[in-house]
């Protein structure tokens, strides 16, 4: 039987079953302090998450079209129009229409929104700091555990 996180996840209501949920357990709290430390980087643009997470997708030239937008941020169209309404709005982002099809518009970063992309990137690029307090051999250890359970994952990490 797995484990059940409580709302903290610090405890569970019962104990791992293996060394794989113990693992998880473990990774799915530090991810959780990731989390926050991405919404208060995106606060700092004052951009809400979605928002964020749809600008450090663009490349700086062909941009993506919204359907590759909303596949990454793994929601709906419909919702990607009023992301990228809002980050127009702001003159973060332009909408292009595509050479090869008309009716797709491509998303395409302005000047400023690179300068907000990269910021995030940068600061989203910066080892956790829990990882950072680890030893350099603990970090490689982690390093080489977490590449070879990613290349274990049917698409090899690349979703």
């Amino acid at each position: 039987m797995s484990a059940v996180a409580t709302r903290s996840d610090t405890q569970t209501t019962e104990p791992p079953s293996s060394p794989a949920e113990e693992a998880g357990a473990l990774l799915r709290r530090l991810l959780f302090a990731e989390r926050r430390r991405f919404f208060d980087a995106v606060s700092e643009f004052d951009l809400h998450p979605a928002q964020a997470g749809a600008l450090m997708q663009l490349d700086e030239h062909s941009g993506l079209p919204m359907h590759e937008i909303a596949s990454h941020l793994a929601c709906d169209n419909s919702n990607v129009t009023g992301i990228v309404d809002r980050l127009e709005a702001r003159g973060l982002v332009t909408r292009r229409t595509s050479e090869q099809d008309r009716r797709v518009k491509h998303i395409v970063p302005t000047s400023l929104g690179l300068e907000v992309r990269n910021a995030l990137r940068e600061r989203m690029a910066r080892a956790p700091a829990a990882i950072e307090r680890l030893s350099t051999k603990d970090q490689r250890l982690l390093r080489d555990v977490l590449a070879r359970a990613l290349r274990a994952t049917p698409s090899g990490g690349l979703e």
